[in-house]
């Protein structure tokens, strides 16, 4: 049976990111940071953590929040580097999934996410095969960018108004329960998957 949506829009972290959060934890503990646990949670970050992936708070205000609650001297890239440990890698059939997708449908990216991952590491993750991160994807919806987060229902709404659809027209997918409810008392049609596994059989 064809399908009954014309775009599908692909969380990030856990669904095709695969997270380490152990690492992430380690990386500030060298730092002789140890509050990060305090606002890096499961599938919505917490805190200033927060206000930096709604855009409240720049990346310079978010480490500076770090540096107060420490005694040595570390630099942003320091930083930066302890808190994209938490990315670990894309499996490369989930990529390739992606560009297959794409050929008969609008792939779009809703994530959750901050300037200084956005900015930084994650884009590194999608270079294979000589592809860059906008090959992959028709269109992205990022928290900071919008200044609001999932499961906010604001920010479904808004993704709808700017793809020009209804959400019946959509496909969401992610491993937060809490977004997928969300998602779905708006109207949009949607696939919790387990966090790191592969659910390319379910859509090619």
């Amino acid at each position: 049976m064809k399908p009954k949506y014309t775009t599908i829009i692909f969380d990030l972290g856990g669904v095709l990111i695969n997270l380490n959060r152990q690492n992430c934890l380690k990386a500030f503990r060298e730092l002789s940071y140890d509050s990060i646990d305090l606002m890096l949670g499961e599938y919505r970050q917490k805190g200033v953590l927060l206000a930096l992936e709604e855009g409240r708070i720049s990346p310079e205000e978010w480490r500076d929040s770090i540096r107060r609650c420490i005694s040595v001297s570390v630099t942003d890239k320091q930083i930066d580097d302890a808190f994209n440990a938490f990315l670990v890698d894309i499996p490369v059939e989930k990529l390739r999934m992606l560009r297959r997708l794409k050929e008969k449908y609008r792939v779009v990216m809703l994530s959750n996410t901050n300037k200084v991952m956005f900015e930084s590491k994650i884009p590194e993750l999608f270079k294979i095969d000589g592809l860059k991160m906008e090959d992959y994807f028709d269109k992205f919806f990022l928290s900071y960018e919008m200044g609001m987060s999932k499961p906010s229902s604001e920010i479904f709404k808004r993704v709808a108004e700017e793809l020009e659809i209804a959400p019946q027209e959509a496909l969401f997918i992610d491993d937060s329960l809490a977004n997928i409810e969300a998602a779905s008392k708006l109207g949009f049609q949607t696939m919790h998957v387990e966090p790191y596994t592969d659910f390319s059989d379910k859509l090619l």
